[in-house]
């Protein structure tokens, strides 16, 4: 069983891929445009999402592109076109995978179930500990020294990031390119982020417990010892 979110405008299309994959175990949300998509991803964390490009609200790839930036989620893409360039071009834009329409629901579960095979295994419930720092992935949550700490999704998916690499310096171009998903930016915007994480976690750049900044190459989590 999986968490699915649909994104599909067409009621009759949405009840019919809802009710298909629901009968398969899977636990499935739907909403109509582009914008009530982005806010499902943000408050419930669904493991597969697939998106229909023809929303009345964004063009197809600002939705992607918005969507990427709140997420890695595997996100399959619904789309009537076929032509090779705009596969292409979806796919750099964030996409996982595509479907052309019409597809049968058949086609959409195994896709959906690629997706889940290549996450691997127990990869939505892994939880993250460093020192007395608890990460769960799944949830969302983190939790210092048994206190839940209150994040926003940025701050949450760039401590998550450090947390899956304890000990191991990234640059800010890496975090910019994984976490905020653009590949270029101001390095200033990843300070403040990462200024804000250690106020939450009780630190401080001059008395870092777990946040450290190595001069001119990046940020690295280093649990105490």
């Amino acid at each position: 069983m999986a968490r699915v979110l649909i994104i599909e405008d067409d009621p009759f299309v949405r009840s019919a891929i809802a009710a298909d994959l629901t009968q398969r175990a899977h636990a499935v949300r739907t909403v109509g445009t582009a914008l009530d998509g982005i806010r499902e991803v943000s408050q419930h964390s669904p493991e597969v999402i697939v998106l229909d490009l023809g929303l009345p609200d964004l063009d197809g790839q600002q939705a992607l592109k918005m969507m990427r930036a709140v997420t890695t989620t595997p996100v399959i893409v619904a789309t009537a076109r076929h032509e090779e360039a705009e596969i292409i071009r979806l796919l750099n834009a964030g996409a996982d995978d595509y479907l052309v329409k019409p597809f049968s629901c058949e086609h959409l579960a195994a896709r959906i179930s690629a997706q889940l095979r290549r996450a691997g295994p127990g990869s939505a419930a892994s939880v993250i500990s460093a020192g007395g720092l608890r990460i769960d992935l799944a949830r969302r949550e983190a939790v210092l020294d048994g206190r839940p700490v209150e994040l926003s999704r940025r701050e949450f998916d760039l401590l998550a990031y450090l947390g899956a690499r304890p000990g191991v310096v990234v640059s800010r171009q890496e975090l910019l390119t994984e976490v905020w998903h653009q590949s270029y930016g101001d390095d200033q915007t990843i300070d403040v982020h990462v200024s804000w994480l250690r106020r939450k976690l009780g630190e401080t750049a001059a008395r870092p417990r777990y946040l450290r900044t190595v001069r001119g190459i990046g940020v690295m989590l280093d649990p105490p010892r």
